[in-house]
């Protein structure tokens, strides 16, 4: 096989290193099965955002957090990290994370880890329901309003997408309408199963991996935040018949018409004032 081209600045500026010192050596940083030194970038709610470059799996989530970014800004409590890039999945400051951690005689053992003692390598953080990713870790403190998070990121993913693939085209826009709909008071109950049930089926039916870039966001954000996404969707869900509400009038209307004909008999047997 021939080699790729690789223009990834970690991988370039980890080459010189490799080797200078000898594959085996280099090996030696890290941890097993998690070697060499990674360029994290912190950014958010920290007193010092910056980039830091670690050895992979020999710093925690939360000597990342305290020590090196100094803490989480104006004295307030962590919320949540996003650990790899906006595409990783959250991981809630109040999770507990059963992890099995290789050794180095290779032995494995079971360990019960906070946020805090969550290892900065590939494996753990996989095991942790999400990614170690470009390793740009978000940090998210106990101001934060995670429907508004999830729009932000929403927003970009919105922008982003190239529109090849249907899924992918329709499915990024919407999820970025419901949210801002949702924060702007349009919310209604059925809103956070929507974005999951638009996420599951956005996720593996694209070409690329922007698809599952997109996705996972929504889905986790509704699956751990499920009281923040319930109390911007308190409205209720108008009924499947024409004409539709739009996002406007769902905003703008303090009660949501609604209809018997949502669900049975159906809407081709409705009058003119929908009903029976």
């Amino acid at each position: 096989m021939c080699p790729t081209i690789v223009n990834n600045v970690e991988t370039l500026c980890a080459v010189k290193h490799i080797i200078a010192m000898g594959g085996a050596k280099y090996a030696q940083l890290g941890r097993p099965n998690n070697t060499g030194t990674r360029i994290v970038c912190v950014s958010g709610d920290v007193e010092r955002p910056g980039y830091f470059e670690i050895e992979v799996g020999k710093v925690t989530m939360g000597q990342l957090i305290y020590e090196m970014a100094g803490g989480i800004k104006w004295g307030r409590r962590l919320k949540a990290v996003i650990p790899g890039g906006s595409s990783a999945k959250v991981l809630r400051a109040d999770e507990r994370f059963k992890l099995k951690q290789k050794q180095p005689d290779g032995s494995t053992i079971e360990a019960d880890l906070s946020i805090d003692e969550l290892p900065m390598d590939f494996d753990s953080l996989a095991a942790a329901g999400s990614m170690a990713g470009s390793g740009g870790v978000i940090v998210l403190d106990d101001s934060r309003d995670m429907v508004w998070v999830l729009n932000n990121i929403n927003e970009f993913y919105a922008h982003e997408s190239c529109g090849q693939c249907t899924p992918c085209r329709e499915g990024a826009l919407w999820m970025k309408k419901i949210t801002e709909r949702m924060l702007d008071g349009g919310g209604v109950t059925e809103d956070p199963r929507t974005l999951k049930t638009i996420g599951d089926n956005i996720a593996g039916r694209t070409i690329c991996a922007f698809g599952e870039a997109c996705a996972w966001p929504t889905q986790s954000f509704v699956e751990k935040f499920p009281e923040e996404f319930a109390a911007h969707a308190r409205k209720s869900m108008p009924p499947p018949l024409p004409p539709e509400n739009t996002s406007r009038e769902l905003i703008e209307r303090e009660q949501i018409p609604i209809s018997p004909l949502a669900h049975d008999p159906g809407w081709e047997k409705a009058g003119a004032d929908a009903v029976i």
